[in-house]
């Protein structure tokens, strides 16, 4: 495959499309703690991480656009009542991060922030099974390391998410584009790990044939569909917490064996 050159997506136009940073932080609520993960000499990501116990599956989440850490503070229990400890981290000039956000930045923060939560993990002595999510935005990061670190978690849950590099490709030339998106599709489908795709059947941003046409093209056999009727690109647990907490924990207990 030839080689696609995508630091043409961090010119300043480009990230100006695709991140709308939202500061903030909010005190750390009871039972959380907050880290912050230097991924160079000038940038630290703020984290927060929500644990319930050390066997118990652990979801490193990686937020839609125009969201931040606090923003999780009242999600994150809703995980921590399945029995799953939550860790998000804010992406480069969100919330209290230092930096300034960019398309290939936040592919490599992604292996910097899975590599800190590993070693903190077994230093805390936490040995359940890991999994990425990606909400939205969040699918470029949960996809990379779906991809490319792929032996160190146990399945990727993609939520509104649509096999598209989609703002960041804006206002390219044409032939750009398209070189851009055939990379990243290939890129994207050759997921071999477990994988859940969560999706809202009105979702107004990411429409659902596109989730069910990247759903069918995934390499993994381990995959799997659950559409919540009646919801749209950012209600998914609220329309039907139920449907989506039960098909987060069913996809987490059936491939919970370490990998």
């Amino acid at each position: 495959m030839t080689a696609v050159d995508y630091s043409v997506l961090d010119n300043p136009e480009a990230s100006g499309r695709s991140f709308h940073p939202l500061r903030g932080w909010t005190d750390t609520p009871p039972g959380a703690v907050d880290y912050g993960i230097t991924v160079d000499e000038d940038t630290t990501l703020s984290c927060r991480f929500f644990a319930v116990g050390r066997d118990n599956p652990t979801v490193l989440f990686f937020y839609g656009g125009g969201e931040n850490v606090a923003r999780y503070d009242d999600i994150a229990p809703l995980y921590n009542r399945i029995g799953a400890n939550f860790f998000v981290a804010d992406y480069r000039g969100h919330g209290a991060s230092s930096g300034t956000p960019s398309f290939n930045a936040i592919l490599s923060d992604a292996h910097a922030v899975l590599d800190w939560l590993v070693d903190a993990m077994q230093t805390l002595r936490f040995t359940g099974p890991l999994y990425v999510m990606g909400r939205s935005m969040g699918r470029h990061s949960a996809g990379e390391l779906a991809v490319n670190a792929a032996n160190r978690i146990n399945g990727v849950i993609i939520e509104s998410g649509r096999a598209s590099l989609g703002r960041p490709a804006e206002g390219l030339e044409p032939e750009v584009i398209q070189a851009l998106e055939d990379d990243y599709q290939a890129r994207f489908y050759s997921i071999s790990i477990p994988a859940l795709v969560i999706h809202g059947q009105w979702d107004e941003s990411a429409p659902l044939a596109d989730a069910v046409d990247m759903f069918n093209k995934l390499e993994t056999t381990n995959k799997h569909l659950e559409i919540i009727p009646g919801a749209g690109h950012n209600d998914l647990m609220y329309v039907d917490t139920r449907q989506y907490f039960t098909a987060v924990r069913g996809f987490m207990s059936r491939y919970a064996e370490k990998r």
